[in-house]
């Protein structure tokens, strides 16, 4: 498998997530990978409901940190094992996540939207009243607004996350058909140093193609995009790395040569 490394994972300290920690490493081991990088979510200012409670997917990173540490130790002569966090961006909470951010050493930073006018696309709710058209333009236009106010990030994460749990999922959904929101995103993105993740999750639910669409991933490198992670966003030990081998060949049909890994916020390349 050209892909020796899953850089978003999430254990117990995600709230939507029960796996222990090592567990994630061993599976990480079996796999073959060399590497892996724990994305916790951090998510402040998510909407409170019934399935999700206050502070649910804001991780107690101290704790987090404490056996990650502790795990890396031990199993430092198998793997490495990084840092990193899965950020959620809402505009209004710019500053706080800056700080946040600046508090810990992260080895890499994930920015993703989950949250669009207090309300999370993967919920049908979030579409009651508006197509699913309207529902993805309000969700990229987020994420636009996103990048424009908050710069403090490595890659942004599953861009078309929003496709995954509408009704019409991604029937009649195509890069070409909201280049008019994506392509400043890209650029947005580019213009900041910052790359982009091939999110292997949507595969699992169904979807014809990863997050982003190969659409997208094919105007992010003709714009001169270089930088980009593979993660599974596995929140159990069985879905680590899946269809990690697929991703590899879609890269290389979008135009790819290399994935990145990241120590210490800085990227490292690596031949696909």
């Amino acid at each position: 498998m050209p892909i020796r490394a899953d850089y978003h994972l999430h254990s117990h300290f995600s709230g939507d997530s029960k796996a222990p920690m090592e567990d994630m490493i061993r599976q990480a081991i079996r796999l073959g990978f060399t590497e892996l990088c724990f994305t916790e979510h951090m998510d402040m200012d998510y909407p409170v409901r019934e399935e999700t409670p206050a502070g649910m997917f804001e991780v107690n990173t101290d704790a987090y940190l404490y056996d990650l540490l502790s795990f890396r130790e031990k199993y430092k002569d198998r793997i490495r094992v990084r840092f990193g966090v899965e950020l959620g961006l809402q505009p209004h909470i710019a500053d706080r996540n800056s700080r946040y951010i600046r508090s810990f050493d992260f080895d890499f930073v994930i920015a993703s939207t989950h949250v669009v006018d207090r309300k999370d696309p993967g919920y049908l709710e979030y579409y009651d009243g508006i197509s699913d058209e309207e529902g993805y333009r309000a969700y990229f236009k987020e994420i636009l607004d996103s990048v424009r106010s908050f710069s403090d990030f490595d890659v942004y994460g599953h861009l078309d996350y929003v496709i995954r749990y509408s009704r019409s999922r991604d029937e009649n959904y195509s890069y070409e058909k909201y280049a008019d929101l994506f392509d400043p995103i890209l650029e947005a993105i580019l213009e900041k140093g910052k790359g982009i993740e091939l999110n292997t999750g949507g595969f699992r639910k169904g979807l014809k193609e990863f997050h982003p669409c190969n659409g997208v991933l094919k105007a992010y490198r003709k714009k001169g995009g270089e930088i980009i992670t593979v993660g599974s966003d596995a929140h159990r030990p069985q879905d680590m790395g899946s269809d990690f081998a697929l991703a590899a060949e879609v890269l290389k049909e979008c135009g790819f040569s290399y994935y990145c890994t990241f120590e210490k916020r800085k990227p490292a390349f690596h031949k696909l």
